[in-house]
């Protein structure tokens, strides 16, 4: 298949389809305003970079896109994002275009102004389908939209071959809980540094000095709330058990998801449209706690694979931390259960091939 992407370079989800689809042997074309960050984009995939940046980009690239189009004759159209890279996809309006929602741009762009929910009903009509990574974010996108075709869930997985438990990366002397996510006010993570200061809190009233001594926290990712989670840690005087790494390239957070023993996503708007972070702590054989946010707790079995608490509730997420930490057995237990589960439902390899057959049935229609 001759595949074009309309989507944003810079993101690691737009990384991992192109170079899914090129590796499976795809003719891969990715028509972007972003440059790429950390990530590599693969060789093989043709890269076109618009003159016009965003946000008057989405409007004014329209007929270098066309005219891209035109000389690239892809089988199918996918555009990422239904706010800004589906509004220039409307004004394109080429055939057939297989639009995949994200999450903020049907969970929060339609509630900012009524002109924008306008935009964003008119843009998911104008695709030939619409494509979902959870069933939450479906049901949500279905709220502004009743399209002709029902909106397929394809699960933005986990690559197992990358993803998969590494003990000789843990030190057995310390018992290490984390996240990896950027530091801002919707995942919630001075909730997380909360939550660690009463368990420690809580394993020194009831005499587990032992424990307390041994607890840890690892917090990957930068953000505007970096300084001030920084001084949160210092002013609850957690800093000397606290290490904040900044970003990381998505190639090393297999290394660092498995220093933890416990990941730790106390996310706090529905925005959260699909838990990829958590599902590949999950492959790492980690328990792992998630607030109870959009399709969070969709990847999480709650009691088996982990818990899911309430949203903005540190001391729910300290009571969790609690039953893992003085329990080694439970935690490597819901470790086992998680990678099962993650193989059954979010293999990557398995994704990708769903997606592959998306596409099939839509170049079909032509």
């Amino acid at each position: 298949m001759k595949i074009c992407f309309l989507a944003g370079a810079s993101s690691i989800h737009t990384v991992r389809w192109v170079n899914a689809m090129v590796e499976r042997g795809h003719d891969v074309h990715l028509i972007t305003m972003h440059r790429p960050d950390k990530d590599k984009i693969d060789d093989r995939v043709n890269v076109y970079f618009l003159p016009l940046n965003p946000p008057m980009g989405y409007y004014l690239n329209v007929f270098k896109v066309r005219k891209l189009l035109k000389q690239i004759k892809p089988d199918i159209l996918n555009t990422h994002y239904a706010s800004g890279y589906g509004t220039l996809s409307r004004l394109v309006n080429y055939y057939p275009t297989l639009l995949s929602v994200w999450g903020s741009d049907v969970y929060d762009f339609p509630y900012e102004s009524k002109l924008k929910k306008k935009i964003l009903i008119k843009n998911l009509k104008a695709a030939t389908r619409i494509a979902s990574t959870s069933f939450a974010m479906k049901e949500q996108t279905e709220r502004f939209v009743n399209p002709a075709m029902p909106i397929v869930v394809t699960p933005f997985g986990v690559d197992l071959n990358k993803f998969y438990p590494r003990k000789d990366l843990k030190d057995p002397n310390v018992i290490t809980i984390g996240i990896v996510k950027k530091l801002e006010e919707k995942y919630g993570v001075r909730y997380l540094i909360e939550a660690v200061y009463l368990l420690k809190r809580k394993l020194e009233e009831n005499n587990q000095h032992e424990l307390a001594s041994k607890l840890r926290l690892l917090i990957v990712g930068e953000g505007s709330q970096f300084d001030e989670l920084v001084a949160l840690t210092k002013k609850l005087k957690i800093d000397n058990i606290t290490t904040f790494t900044g970003s990381v390239p998505h190639d090393e957070v297999p290394n660092y998801l498995n220093k933890l023993d416990i990941y730790c996503a106390p996310s706090t708007l529905d925005s959260e449209s699909f838990g990829v972070a958590i599902i590949e702590a999950s492959a790492c054989e980690l328990p792992v706690i998630v607030s109870d946010v959009g399709g969070l707790p969709e990847v999480v079995k709650n009691g088996e694979t982990g818990y899911v608490v309430q949203r903005k509730n540190a001391n729910q997420i300290a009571e969790k931390l609690y039953e893992l930490v003085i329990d080694s057995e439970k935690r490597n237990e819901f470790g086992k259960n998680g990678r099962n589960y993650v193989r059954s439902m979010y293999n990557w390899e398995e994704n990708v091939e769903r997606m592959e057959k998306v596409y099939e049935d839509l170049i079909k229609m032509k």
